[in-house]
């Protein structure tokens, strides 16, 4: 990927952050080793499932301290506590981002959430690799989000066909409509659409009410980023999409579960 000086590319600097950061774990655990860990730990909770369910908004909440485009949401940041109270508010399934170097996120923040929460939980990263798939797998991950910005086509289906064969569900993320062929392909049956442009951080909603027309209805749909009102997700709804992924719209609150209970009561008005 390139970058110009004009628009640096955030998705590129953050793809190669993350190949050099699995490089200095995978030097000290290895692939079989993390293979065995990964083995032991108990069969997923369905975060397909709970995304299908009818009767209700279904929105996957997210627990991230920083962003790229805030910067710091969260000084005081208990993802577990703030977990609690996501499922408390009714979230479907919780989002934990463990991206380090750009969202402060971290492994044991998925593993505290996981032991805090009954719903399903989704590996928020750039996911690059194998070892990443093994890694969310043995934190307790339900789920995990493949980017097709950031890969090649053989390399989404490979790490898609991993992902499945590790029993995990993957949410296929795509950020415009040309995308959308390459997640179909690579056998997404569940495919978010990003209204923030990763590489400039310009969000767009108009992404979501596009991007909806194209994909099949057998295919669990996701809108994800820049969604604010119960207005949205109402309208986004009605457009026939499944769930909504929502972060620093609940994060940038105070209490970010009573935040999501509010939004989830007013879309239901």
């Amino acid at each position: 990927m390139t970058s110009t000086a004009q628009t640096p590319d955030l998705l590129a600097a953050i793809v190669a952050a993350t190949q050099r950061m699995v490089e200095v774990r995978a030097g000290r655990e290895s692939m079989r080793e993390l293979e065995r860990r990964a083995a032991a730990v108990s069969a997923p909770r369905g975060f397909k499932g709970a995304l299908s369910r009818t009767g209700r908004l279904n929105v996957i909440a997210e627990c991230k301290r920083r962003s790229p485009s805030k910067g710091v949401l969260k000084a005081d940041y208990d993802p577990a506590l703030i977990a609690r109270s996501y499922e408390r508010a009714g979230a479907a399934a919780i989002s934990v981002l463990t991206e380090p170097a750009f969202f402060d996120g971290h492994l044991d923040h998925l593993t505290a959430v996981r032991q805090a929460v009954e719903v399903p939980i989704l590996r928020k990263d750039f996911i690059i690799d194998r070892y990443q798939i093994l890694e969310a797998r043995a934190a307790g991950a339900d789920a995990i989000l493949l980017i097709v910005a950031a890969l090649t086509p053989s390399m989404l289906k490979d790490l898609h066909r991993h992902a499945v064969d590790a029993e995990l569900d993957v949410l296929v993320e795509i950020h415009d409509l040309r995308e959308l062929t390459a997640a179909l392909d690579a056998g997404a049956s569940l495919v978010g659409v990003n209204n923030r442009n990763l590489r400039t951080l310009a969000v767009d909603i108009d992404v979501s009410r596009q991007a909806i027309e194209l994909i099949p209805d057998e295919v669990i749909a996701v809108a994800e980023s820049g969604l604010k009102t119960a207005d949205e997700l109402r309208n986004l709804k009605r457009l026939a999409y499944d769930a909504f992924l929502i972060g620093e719209r609940l994060m940038s609150s105070e209490d970010p579960g009573q935040a999501l209970g509010e939004l989830l009561r007013g879309a239901a008005e």
